[in-house]
């Protein structure tokens, strides 16, 4: 099999490093990380050690990001005369 070397930020591969599993290779581990067809199952409890409160501030972001999204395709929609 052949090689690629890559170069991450220091702080890229310490998120890296953190989700090595004890034995696993990074190249199993980038693998593990962006397989696709990942069972639901695996997510099942995955947020329930977050504190309510930041689940709550979350949440608030992701609804005021998917607002910003929803007005900016309005607005590039409307300038292209869509």
């Amino acid at each position: 099999m052949s090689v690629k070397t890559v170069t991450l930020s220091e702080d890229a591969y310490l998120a890296l490093a953190a989700r090595k599993r004890e034995g696993e290779s990074f190249s199993e581990v980038v693998r593990r990380l962006t397989w696709t067809e990942r069972s639901l199952q695996e997510f099942v409890g995955a947020w329930e050690d977050v504190p309510a409160d930041k689940l709550a501030r979350f949440e608030a972001w992701m609804e005021h990001s998917d607002r910003a999204s929803q007005t900016e395709m309005i607005r590039l929609g409307r300038r292209r005369g869509k």
